[in-house]
This record gives C-alpha cells, sequence and structure tokens, in this order.
C-alpha cells in the first residue's frame, strides 16, 4: 500500500457558529485553548502520518498563519486551495495532484476523535481495503451521512436522510486508495449542489470496490454547533492534569484538576478544575467553574463563569454569572456605572444573547 498522506477538510465556512465564525475559522476555535484544527494535525501524526495537506478556503490566510510548514509537529503541510465550498468529495477532487496516487486519511478538521486513530490506521494498511469508513452510534443520525450496514458490510450510504435506517452515523474520518478519484470523477451534485463524499463511497460499494467499516466505540464529537464545541471542551479539559505555571495568592483556591499558564496571576478567587487559564490573564475576586477555558491575555474581575469558552485578549467584570458561552477574542462584558441603568449592546450579525 505504501506511504499514507493526510487530507484534513479546512475549508467550511462555519455557519451555524456564526458570529464568531465572520472573525475567525471555525476550524480554530479553541476547545481546552487548543485550535480544534490542532487536535486532527495531531491524530495524524500520531498515526504516524508525516506528509499532510490541508484543503483551505476563504479563511486560508489565517489558517497558514496557525498552522504553519507543520515543523510544529515535525510534519509536512502543504495546503491545497478549495476556491468554493462544493462538498467533501470536491476537496478529495482537487486534492488529486498532492495525493499522486498514494493512500491517504481524509480527517474533516472540525472532529475531535478522542482515542485517535492509531489503530484504525494500522486496520487499514494491514488488510489493504479500498476504503475503510468510521461509524459511530449516535441518537440523531438524521444530521449526518448515516450507513446502513448487514453482515458487517455497507449497504448503502445516505447523507442526512429524513428517516435514516440506522443511527450509526460516518465520523469525519475516511480511508482510501487512489480508486476514489474514479469515484468523485464519476458523481453528480447532490440536490445541495455538493458532491457528496457518502455518494463517492456509495459509488465504490456499486462498483464492487471493498469497503470496510470500524465502528467507534471511544467519544467523538463533530464541533459544529455550540453544544458540541462546549461538550468537546468538556471532555478534552477532562484529560488534564494539574499544572500551575502562573501565581496564585494564599487567599485563592485551587480545585481538581486546572492548568494555569505562564504570567497569569489569581488573586483572592476559586478555581474548580476541570478548567484551563491561558497566559498573562489576571483573575480578581472571581469563581471559573469546572469545564471552563480561558484563553490568553483575559481579564477577569468579580464575575463568575462556568462551562464556557472565552476565546481571549478579552474583559469580563462584575458579571453573575456566565454559562454556557462561546465568547469571542477581544470582547469586554461589563456592567454600567452610568446611569439610567440600561442594557447597552455592540452586537455583529447573527448574535445570540439571553438577558434576565
Amino acid at each position: 500500500m505504501g506511504r499514507v498522506k493526510g487530507l484534513i477538510l479546512s475549508g467550511g465556512r462555519g455557519t451555524r457558529l456564526r458570529p464568531i465564525t465572520h472573525t475567525n475559522a471555525k476550524q480554530l476555535v479553541p476547545v481546552a485553548n487548543k485550535p480544534i484544527l490542532f487536535y486532527g494535525i495531531e491524530a495524524l501524526c500520531s498515526a504516524g502520518i508525516n506528509d499532510i495537506g490541508i484543503v483551505v478556503g476563504d479563511t486560508r490566510e489565517e489558517i497558514r498563519a496557525a498552522v504553519g510548514n507543520g515543523s510544529l509537529w515535525g510534519v509536512k503541510v502543504t495546503y491545497i486551495h478549495q476556491a468554493e465550498p462544493l462538498g467533501l468529495a470536491h476537496a478529495v477532487k482537487v486534492s488529486k495532484d498532492y495525493i499522486d496516487g498514494s493512500s491517504f486519511v481524509m480527517y474533516l478538521g472540525d472532529n475531535i476523535i478522542r482515542d485517535g486513530i492509531s489503530s484504525l490506521v494500522k486496520e487499514f494498511v494491514r488488510n489493504k481495503p479500498n476504503s475503510q469508513i468510521l461509524l459511530a452510534r449516535v441518537p440523531n443520525p438524521g444530521q449526518f451521512g448515516v450507513a446502513e450496514v448487514k453482515n458487517g458490510r455497507v449497504l448503502h450510504l445516505v447523507e442526512k436522510p429524513r428517516h435514516p435506517k440506522s443511527n450509526l452515523a460516518l465520523v469525519g474520518v475516511y480511508m482510501f486508495d487512489h480508486s476514489v478519484f474514479k469515484a468523485v470523477n464519476s458523481i453528480k451534485p447532490s440536490n445541495r449542489g455538493e458532491l457528496e463524499i457518502t455518494d463517492a463511497i456509495q459509488w465504490l460499494i456499486d462498483h464492487r470496490y471493498r469497503v470496510d467499516t470500524h465502528i467507534v466505540a471511544g467519544w467523538w464529537k463533530d464541533t459544529g454547533k455550540l453544544e458540541d464545541i462546549l461538550e468537546a471542551n468538556r471532555m478534552m479539559l477532562d484529560t488534564l492534569e494539574t499544572k500551575i505555571e502562573g501565581k496564585v495568592d494564599n487567599s485563592s483556591t485551587i480545585e481538581f484538576k486546572v492548568a494555569i499558564g505562564k504570567g497569569t496571576v489569581v488573586k483572592g478567587s476559586t478555581i474548580r478544575g476541570p478548567a484551563v487559564i491561558g497566559k498573562n490573564c489576571k483573575v480578581r475576586s472571581s469563581y471559573i467553574g469546572p469545564f471552563t477555558s480561558v484563553g490568553d491575555h483575559t481579564e477577569l474581575e468579580n464575575s463568575e463563569v462556568e462551562h464556557s469558552i472565552i476565546m481571549g485578549d478579552s474583559c469580563i467584570i462584575d458579571m453573575k454569572k456566565i454559562e454556557g458561552s462561546l465568547i469571542g477574542k477581544g470582547v469586554k462584558i461589563s456592567r454600567p456605572e452610568r446611569k439610567p441603568l440600561a442594557y447597552r449592546f455592540m452586537l455583529g450579525d447573527n448574535s445570540t444573547i439571553e438577558v434576565l
């Protein structure tokens, strides 16, 4: 089978995460203070893949600035431009020159598989199918590509069916040999106007190519929506170990697993883990509760936050209490000092706000 390359898809627009994604690539939204995209790169590295192509679109400059040439992970990164997000199979199509006859693992850049994919890649290399797809049992299969399986073999794949015939969803990791290019060149756009990867895999099945399946037993999440990102944040924070690199005064309390970055100062506060606070933050007279990530250069004073992601360079003062929230970069939230007391907002397109 030869060398296996990696292909990470990072070209989507992230419409379900607006307004955050008006100014940030959705794959760079942090989970446990690490961009989601980095988890995919690490998963491929751990599986022994050191040649990775990243398919990029409108946010290519931002992704290139964050990832660079891959030296941070000891891998070689090649960027592949997809002019329009015309579907996953279209992303494969535009990557043909990069793949250059190799087998490859395609990893959706907004997915996290906590246990990695090393054993799955080994299985793919050992068994040499034309494709290997990962499936997971989900409560809401209609939101995913769904597989109908009989005796361990895939019969049909349908993208986001109205009436799913199983609860087996396609996990955002696919393994292919060069035969997938025949498939992506043979299918037609779906009703959504996209070349669907489910149609390409179905083409392989219909033309008697070998498509193996593997049901993922561990935790996996597609982080396309706010609640999914917050759940991913909870799961990844739970894998943390306590590491205090900043300064915590004697009147503060640190409970359970908490990581605090260099240059951060915590005074008169309670940090209840699992939680992570980045570098050069100031936390005064505040409570940071479980499953909270605070990005670098953020200031919290006299506030309570839990089950939330704060993306950095932000300032939160006199807020009781913030919960279940995703707060972008450079955000200021405070109580008004001037009269008359009133809510005063400056909100971007597609913002969501709930007030008491």
